[in-house]
């Protein structure tokens, strides 16, 4: 299973092997619709299909409507929502209403735009789509958009015509201390969209053969992250509980952008870690950044279970702010 959406890549080489793609992409949502905006799938012109806009309630009429665009080279919105006659129809039936952008490759989206935006992808530069909706002009910014960026916030503008789809590089997860709930968290953070790393001084717990194919780091918390950088895009999640690792590592987090800050241990644990960095001379605004204990409360006790309480928080505080 793909860790993040690939509906651009997929249209870019349906279209380079002759076969012709159209892209179709969630612009607006109300109510309880299945997919949030930027959601996207991608129909062929053999009527192949990737990707999902609804979750399986209006595909098929998408996938109608993508295949007429084929034909006339026109784009077009569409809107679907959910009624008493046809909510098992052409509709939503779990409510709600979304509008879909379709867009055929070639004659309304220039390939050598996608094409760049497939590059930027690859390359992990943010891009941003912006398309006017009534006068079909399109561009691709690298700047602006600050809010959308740091948030993963596609949507139309104020104005409710002009589109922007964010295409940010995926969101890391650098985790200090290679113990069982790092081997859980890790495949399940990478179904979620994040590129992580597991940073460990020790060999025995950062391994390749705890973590087969994934990238470890036996280095210093400090030094490793000093290395890979962390931003505004990055969730770092302590494990060892032991000052040697951690605080190290809180150090270069609390100076950074990091969206997420996690650290593992008791109440009374982290009571003293408060105490230590106080000491170290970081303000009650800055240590208040630190999600100790770690992930919500739902009462998790195996590692598998800690794991999804950290992701859970790690989402909620990426999409609802600290």
């Amino acid at each position: 299973m793909p860790s993040v959406e690939t509906a651009p890549e997929q249209a870019l080489e349906w279209v380079q092997a002759g076969k012709g793609a159209a892209l179709a992409t969630v612009i607006e949502t109300w109510g309880s619709a299945p997919r949030r905006a930027g959601a996207q799938m991608v129909v062929s012109g053999d009527g192949d299909m990737m990707g999902s806009v609804s979750g399986g309630c209006v595909e098929g009429a998408v996938v109608v409507e993508a295949m007429e665009a084929l034909e006339d080279g026109a784009p077009r919105v569409l809107e679907y929502g959910v009624s008493d006659g046809d909510a098992f129809a052409v509709g939503l039936a779990c409510g709600g209403t979304i509008k879909i952008l379709v867009e055929p490759v070639g004659k309304a989206m220039p390939v050598a735009m996608l094409d760049t935006l497939v590059a930027a992808r690859a390359d992990r530069t943010r891009m941003a789509y912006v398309v006017d909706t009534e006068t079909w002009n399109r561009r691709l910014d690298r700047e602006g958009h600050t809010a959308r960026f740091a948030k993963d916030r596609t949507g139309v503008e104020e104005d409710g015509k002009t589109f922007v789809a964010i295409h940010n590089p995926p969101l890391r997860l650098a985790i200090v201390g290679g113990v069982h709930i790092a081997q859980a968290l890790v495949p399940m953070a990478k179904l979620a969209g994040y590129d992580a790393t597991i940073i460990d001084p020790r060999e025995a717990f950062g391994s390749t053969a705890r973590f087969p194919g994934e990238t470890v780091i036996n280095d210093w918390p400090d030094d490793a992250l000093a290395e890979t950088g962390v931003d505004a895009r990055t969730a770092l999640v302590l494990l060892t509980h032991d000052p040697k690792l951690d605080d190290p590592a809180l150090h270069i987090a609390l100076n950074s952008d990091a969206f997420y800050i996690g650290a593992l241990g008791s109440t009374r644990t982290h009571a003293k870690r408060v105490a230590r960095l106080e000491e170290a001379g970081f303000s009650a605004d800055q240590i208040a950044r630190i999600k100790g204990p770690i992930g919500l409360d739902i009462g998790a006790a195996s590692p598998p279970e800690i794991a999804v309480a950290i992701l859970a928080q790690m989402v909620s505080t990426l999409r609802h702010g600290a």
